[in-house]
Formats: C-alpha cells, structure tokens, sequence
C-alpha cells in the first residue's frame, strides 16, 4: 500500500536518528556499534544513506551501518535468496502475515534476553502472534489497525446522527441509504459487503468478523499449529454466523441487499461519495485525503457483534535478527533501542499511526479525533497467523464466491478453506 510504504519511509529515518541519540546518551563516549550492521527493507537507498551520513557526526561508529533497500515487490524472494547464500541482512522488518514463511530464518530471541513478562507488559496483545515456547521471533514496532471511514454527507441527509456501533445496525443502515435507479442498479451502497473481488481489504474484514465472533482461525499447540477456521461445539459455529452476515448484504432477494460485482472497488466507491461506509486501514486516512480532499469524513471504530465482543484486524510489523547474522549481539541492541518507549512515541507522532506499547496507549492522544480512534483500535486489534497471504487470499475469495454463487453452503465452504489452509501449513 503506498501509504503504508510512505509511512514506513519516515519511520526508518526517525528510528535510526532516535537510536543514534539513545545510544550517545548511555553510552557516553563508547561506540554505539561496534561491527558491520546490515538492515533490508523497501525503502528509498539515499535517503537513508544521507541519513546515517549525518548522523556519523555524533557517533562515528554509525559508519558501520548498511542499508540495502529491495523493491516491495522483491522483497521476499532476495531476502530469502540471500539468507540461503549466507549474505543477507543482520536484521530485516517482519510483518506478522510473513511469520510462519520466515520463521525458520530468524534468530529467536531467548527469554533470558527478553523475558516473557517484560515483552506482554510492553506489547499490545496482537504481539504475541512472535512469541513461541523458548523465544520471540519478532520485536513490534509497528500496529496499522482496521477501521471504519464513514461518509459524514451521506449519514446527515438521511437523519443518521452517528456512524454504527454494532453490526445489527447494519440491517437497518442497508435499507435507509441504499439507492437504486429505475432499473434497480445500485447508486448509492450503505457497507461493501458480500463480494470479494471489488471489495478493498476484504480479506482481513472477514477475518474481523470471524476473530471478532471468537473463532481465531490458527491456533498454536506447542510447536503444533491447528486450523480451526469453521470449527464449533453445541451447534455454534461462530465463523459461520460472521461469514453468513458478510455475504448476505449482496443477496439481491434480501432486503438488505447493497453491494454487487458490477460496483467500483470499493475504496474508489467512497472516494467518489458513492459508499457510506469504507472499511480501511488507519494508515490510509493521508491517502483517501489526498485523493479527495473535499470528501466529507470521519473515522470510527469497527462494530461490535451482538454478544458484545469488540476487535479488529491489525496488521503489525516487527524488527527481526537474521539466524545466520555473524552480528546477533549488536543487532540485538539496536533492537531494543529501536523499540524502546521513547522511539515508539516519536514513531506515532510522526505517522500518525498508534504505538505498539501498553504505556504510551495509556496516555490518550488530544487535538487529534482521528488518532483517538486509532487508539482504540490498535488495543483491539487481532491477526492470525497466516500461512501464505498470497494464497490464503484465493481460499478466502474462493469460500465467499462459492457462497454466493449457491454452489455451497457456508458450512462446506469454511470446511474447504480450513482444509486449504491446513494444505498450506504442510508446503
């Protein structure tokens, strides 16, 4: 996402310049980095090299810095080609859709560094996605959480005081500010529910919903990872109630039928004033401002169910040591100084996104109502730990069309994407 990517630009420039002055403070006259330090990731080469050029004046053991950037699309495949040669990086970002894929590349930090209590007292929940039994495989750094943009224009000519705060509204919501013309094509859509291919972040909505509904998709058992995407007792299957609510809003027999293949992505449906409701992430808000400046907005978080449970999907980044790094020690210092409270409170300030630690989240952002909600959000905030992105997107895409479509009912589609995803666990 090219905000994102923009976002984590400046994040890598502040980070090393925090570092710089967090070590010349503690350490006084000894050199911060005392060997070669290489850090991957997809940002822009001289910016960083300007960077670290300038900063070599307060420490001239920053000189030992390296940075190679790799175009996002790249990424995966050099560093995987590099860490087999044994020439990649000391440390490289992990998103926590990339965990299971790089695990066995990473350095595990063991909790004799970073002792367990210490790492859930600092992190958000969603962060113990990079814990395993005998060490973390990740520090976080960064939580982009799901929220709901709602169009303020549309809510006020339709005498809707507030966006919804539960899903139950939605029912209601479809009906008053669905729009269609003579020959019943839709004009105005209230949610983009229903479908997958025109839907932005349709993966990660659904899988709100189903982590919402208490169904956490992959579990781990020790060193086992379990599917139990579907899976239910006394005849309740929370993952088929949350994937029965999506689908039915593009159901064209049923009243709350708002959403269709025919429609604009979605993103660009909001963008154009013709959706009530996005469902984006926090990091988008610079984006849907840029590209229209005059669309009338606000930002919430997601529902809660019927039940009363609040979540959303959050997508986290991490800092990881490299296994075959010859400089785990020293990269490991600069993990920590890269995450450390002070670092993660510039890090929200300048992107605008909320911080990963429990303390600062504790201190409510003010002049900011955009913020706040992203606060909120990022408390909440889930993820899974997803096999393959790439390839969980064609099941999930698969189960909602086949849905839709009539070839199945949800129940038979949650049982093939659980065995997909248990597919995936064995490549």
């Amino acid at each position: 996402m090219k905000s994102f990517s923009g976002i984590i630009l400046g994040a890598f420039v502040l980070f090393i310049l925090i570092a710089v002055t967090l070590f010349a403070t503690s350490k006084g006259s000894n050199a911060a980095i005392k060997n070669n330090v290489t850090i991957w990731g997809t940002i822009e080469k001289g910016v960083v090299e300007n960077l670290v050029d300038s900063l070599v004046k307060s420490d001239e053991s920053f000189k030992l810095i390296n940075y190679k950037e790799i175009p996002e699309t790249e990424f995966d495949m050099k560093l995987l080609e590099a860490l087999a040669s044994g020439v990649g990086p000391d440390i490289f970002m992990l998103p926590q859709s990339s965990i299971l894929k790089h695990k066995d590349k990473i350095y595990k930090i063991p909790f004799s560094s970073y002792p367990l209590r210490t790492f859930k007292d600092k992190f958000i929940e969603e962060g113990e996605l990079y814990l395993e039994s005998d060490g973390i495989l990740g520090i976080p750094l960064i939580i982009d959480p799901l929220v709901m943009y709602w169009n303020r224009d549309i809510f006020s000519r339709e005498a809707l005081a507030n966006p919804p705060k539960n899903w139950e509204e939605f029912f209601s919501l479809s009906q008053k500010i669905t729009k269609r013309d003579s020959n019943l094509n839709i004009l105005k859509s209230a949610v983009p529910f229903g479908e997958f291919r025109n839907v932005t972040n349709a993966k990660e909505i659904i899988a709100s919903l189903i982590l919402q509904a208490g169904d956490p998709i992959l579990v781990r058992d020790g060193e086992k990872l379990n599917v139990v995407l579907g899976l239910g007792s006394n005849n309740i299957v929370p993952a088929k109630e949350a994937v029965d609510f999506f689908v039915q809003f593009s159901n064209p027999i049923k009243s709350v039928y708002t959403w269709n293949r025919s429609l604009p992505e979605s993103k660009k449906s909001f963008l154009a004033g013709d959706l009530a409701i996005y469902f984006g992430f926090a990091s988008e808000l610079t984006d849907l401002r840029r590209k229209n400046p005059n669309l009338n907005f606000d930002v919430a978080s997601l529902p809660e169910n019927k039940l009363g449970s609040k979540g959303t999907f959050g997508k986290m980044y991490s800092l990881a040591i490299a296994k075959n790094s010859k400089n785990i020690a020293t990269a490991f210092t600069v993990l920590i100084s890269l995450t450390s409270d002070e670092a993660l409170s510039k890090l929200s300030e300048s992107t605008n996104l909320p911080p990963v630690s429990r303390n600062l989240l504790t201190a409510r952002p003010t002049g900011n109502s955009y913020l706040q909600v992203f606060y909120d959000s990022a408390i909440l905030s889930k993820a899974w730990l997803d096999p393959n992105t790439h390839e969980t997107d064609a099941i999930f895409q698969e189960m909602v069309e086949s849905i839709i479509s009539g070839r199945v009912q949800t129940a038979a589609a949650l049982s093939t994407a659980n065995s997909g995803i248990r597919d995936l666990l064995t490549k």
